[in-house]
C-alpha cells in the first residue's frame, strides 16, 4: 500500500513573481484623484525610487496522473486489478492492471480501441464505457462536466461512463468495461490520440 501513497503524492512547483508598480503616494496625479489604478502618468525617464516591487510567491502541487507510465509496483499482488475489456466485435481482453491506472490510458497501452479524442481534458465522449453492474456503484459518482459530455454521447446507457474518468482501485477487482459500438468524435480534423 506504500507504493499506492507514493503514486498519489504530488509533485512541487515554486514561481516567485515580481511586478514593479508605481508608489502611488510620491504621484502628483494620485494627490489630484486623476490616477487610474495607479498607472497614469508613468514617464519612461523618471526615478526608478518612485516605484516599488510587489513580490508575490505563487506555490503549486499538481497531482500525478494516472497516465501512460505505471503508478504503482506491479510486483506487490495488493496493487494487482484484473480488468476486462469487452470490445466491439464482442471478444473478452483480460489486462493485469495496476492501482491508480486510468482506464483509458490503459486501453490504449494494449491496443485496445477506445478512441478518447481529447485525450482526458473532459472535453468529448469518444471514451465512453459500459460498466458491469456489479462494479458500477463502486465507482464515485461523476462529476457535473462528465454527466454532461455523457449527455452527448450515443447510444448513451444508465452504466455509462468515460473510461478516461475510470481510476483503478482494489475495489474494482474484476471490473468489465465493454465499449460501445459506435463513439461521436467532435473534431473537426478527425483527430485520434496516440499513446505517448
Amino acid at each position: 500500500m506504500a507504493a499506492s501513497a507514493a503514486a498519489r503524492s504530488s509533485v512541487g512547483l515554486s514561481l516567485r513573481i515580481s511586478r514593479v508598480i508605481p508608489d502611488c503616494s510620491t504621484c502628483p496625479l494620485y494627490r489630484l484623484n486623476s490616477c487610474v489604478n495607479g498607472n497614469a502618468g508613468l514617464s519612461r525617464g523618471g526615478s526608478l525610487d518612485r516605484f516599488r516591487v510587489l513580490n508575490r510567491h505563487l506555490q503549486t502541487t499538481p497531482g500525478l496522473y494516472h497516465s501512460e507510465e505505471g503508478n504503482s509496483n506491479a510486483e506487490d499482488p495488493d496493487d494487482v486489478v484484473n480488468v476486462v475489456y469487452i470490445d466491439r466485435a464482442g471478444r473478452r481482453i483480460p489486462i493485469k492492471a495496476k492501482v491508480g491506472d486510468n482506464a483509458m490510458y490503459l486501453a490504449h497501452r494494449h491496443g485496445i480501441e477506445l478512441e478518447g479524442a481529447c485525450e482526458a481534458s473532459l472535453a468529448c465522449s469518444t471514451c465512453q464505457v459500459y460498466v458491469d453492474a456489479e462494479h458500477f456503484d463502486k465507482l464515485p459518482e461523476p462529476v457535473e462536466r462528465e454527466d454532461d459530455m455523457l449527455d452527448m454521447a450515443p447510444m448513451l446507457q444508465e452504466n455509462s461512463r468515460l473510461g478516461c474518468q475510470i481510476i483503478l482501485t482494489r475495489e474494482l477487482e474484476g471490473i468489465e468495461m465493454t465499449l460501445p459500438k459506435v463513439t461521436r468524435n467532435f473534431y473537426v480534423d478527425g483527430h485520434v490520440p496516440e499513446p505517448h
